[in-house]
């Protein structure tokens, strides 16, 4: 378990690195390319041409810790896999 943790962990994104992209490049969506979501990024910044952009990038704020507790719910899972699989890189 602590393993799985110590992964989880180490590839956890900063909450905090996020709110500065979103801030400061949040018209870039930055953001979301930071974690790890680069298809609803570019998605985003499409549609910033027809003003939808701006309500998703408002409604971003309050999606940025969701997104980093999914992800670490994800490395977890593959931590877990590759523990069950005996193919875990220490």
């Amino acid at each position: 378990m602590i393993l799985i943790e110590q992964r989880a962990a180490n590839e956890k994104k900063s909450a905090g690195a996020a709110y500065l992209l979103w801030f400061f490049l949040g018209w870039l969506s930055a953001h979301r390319f930071y974690l790890g979501k680069p298809v609803t990024a570019v998605l985003q910044i499409i549609s910033y041409f027809f003003l939808i952009g701006f309500v998703w990038w408002v409604v971003d704020l309050f999606l940025i810790p969701p997104i980093i507790e999914q992800k670490m719910d994800a490395a977890r899972a593959d931590a877990a896999d590759a523990l069950r699989r005996g193919r875990y890189a220490y």
